[in-house]
């Protein structure tokens, strides 16, 4: 399984296309005929705006639960952990699964992926 991140930006811009739609804390694929797969709000860390990056956190998706152990708090587009502040773009974390190369895809995970790397590509 490999975990993806897909922005907010982009599942409205789905959403606004019919393509997809978020319910209830599940992506929602049309094409797919109304699969659905668990969604977990989460956050690209972008950049350091301020402070010192001591937990490494640039270039890193974290979820609201990861986050709460770091004690960081998100406004927006940034988040504070301690002193240091960090631009962000907020979405959520999916799992899917690649297909395997000797095999058509034909799991719902598996057509999830395709058309996810269809939309990125």
């Amino acid at each position: 399984m490999t975990k993806l991140f897909l922005s907010q930006a982009q599942l409205e811009e789905w959403a606004l296309a019919d393509k997809a739609d978020l319910r209830e804390g599940r992506l929602v694929v049309a094409a797919e005929g109304g699969s659905d797969w668990p969604l977990t709000p989460a956050v690209h860390v972008v950049q350091l705006v301020s402070g010192e990056d001591t937990h490494q956190l640039v270039s890193r998706v974290k979820t609201e639960e990861q986050l709460g152990r770091l004690g960081a708090e998100q406004m927006a587009d940034s988040i504070l952990v301690g002193d240091s502040a960090y631009e962000v773009v907020p979405g959520y974390v999916t799992e899917v699964g690649a297909p395997a190369p000797e095999r058509k895809p034909n799991s719902e995970t598996d057509l999830l992926a395709a058309f996810i790397l269809n939309k990125m590509g």
